[in-house]
């Protein structure tokens, strides 16, 4: 189906007021009437001139055209929402005379057909119409310690709404949002009903908060299981250890097996982020030596290397 664009057949811009529309309509409407038009598709641009301007004098029509309207691109068919189910509601009330007004595109908008303003108060005929409000997405910047413990949080976002003349503008708002315990990172939290306004009495849509996670000096997340560098001593992974290692929970005692090496991955079962169940923490291993920035250090590293000899590179034959 052919997109029509609606303000190009009336020469206006998008963000155009209702003056704008309405001077642009009656200048086209005089030019192409039928009756004094010597056009010769006089006819049928004085449809589609009527037919844009239905739609764009109407604030509640004029936003539902600009929603559905948002993502088509030239060259390519429109396609309306199958049924339109959870995007909007309407009911227009129209005979067949006055729906053959309007074409194809308006009628997969707005339900197959309008009846103006005046037939509508000829025949006694009512419409009602109402769109549900977009749901809209946001980041939502979360500490780790946040997402172990649960947290409030106020929240600022600039939300579109429909100002007097059907135009979508930015207004400031401000929620607050509660951190459940356990959210992981790219995990989405909804908020019914705060997302964008509703049309014409439609519901409001629903606002969806994606997490992300702030770059942490410790922590870092996979799914529910925490990830830690821990710096050893030589010694300590010559010869084992029993040390305190950090979790988002408070320390806790860990053994260091003997000959261990850096990129050795011990768990702590259960220290992650809540669950159920619970995440781990996993702590890495990284051997860190001491500088060698005095001559008494110096003598101990060489004493060391003579005593104890050994090759690294063996191996690789070097």
């Amino acid at each position: 189906m052919e997109y029509k664009d609606y303000y190009k057949i009336l020469g206006v811009s998008r963000d155009a007021t209702q003056d704008e529309i309405k001077r642009a309509y009656r200048k086209l409407a005089r030019k192409y009437h039928p009756d004094v038009s010597k056009e010769p598709d006089a006819e049928a641009r004085f449809k589609e001139i009527n037919e844009a301007n239905e739609v764009l004098k109407d604030p509640e029509k004029r936003a539902a055209y600009d929603q559905l309207g948002a993502n088509w691109k030239a060259g390519q068919e429109f396609h309306p929402p199958p049924g339109g189910e959870g995007f909007y509601r309407q009911e227009f009330h129209f005979d067949p005379e006055e729906a053959a007004q309007f074409s194809d595109f308006f009628s997969s908008i707005f339900g197959g057909g309008f009846a103006g303003a005046a037939g509508a108060e000829r025949g006694g005929r009512s419409r009602s119409y109402s769109m549900r409000g977009r749901d809209q997405t946001a980041k939502l910047l979360v500490s780790i310690e946040d997402a172990y413990h649960g947290a409030t949080r106020t929240l600022h976002l600039d939300v579109p709404e429909l100002d007097d003349h059907g135009h979508v503008v930015n207004k400031r708002r401000t929620l607050k949002v509660r951190i459940p315990k356990g959210v992981t990172q790219g995990q989405q939290i909804r908020l019914a009903g705060q997302g964008a306004p509703g049309i014409g009495g439609g519901p409001a849509g629903d606002l969806y908060l994606e997490v992300d996670f702030q770059p942490h000096p410790i922590y870092r997340a996979e799914g529910k299981d925490i990830y830690a560098a821990l710096p050893i001593t030589p010694w300590e992974a010559a010869l084992g250890a029993s040390i305190s290692v950090p979790t988002l929970g408070g320390p806790v005692k860990m053994k260091i097996p003997p000959g261990s090496q850096s990129g050795r991955k011990l768990r702590l079962k259960g220290r992650g982020l809540p669950g159920k169940p619970a995440g781990d923490e996993y702590v890495v291993l990284e051997i860190v030596v001491p500088p060698a920035d005095t001559e008494e250090k110096k003598s101990l590293w060489k004493a060391l290397a003579e005593k104890m000899p050994f090759n690294p590179r063996a191996k690789m034959g070097v």
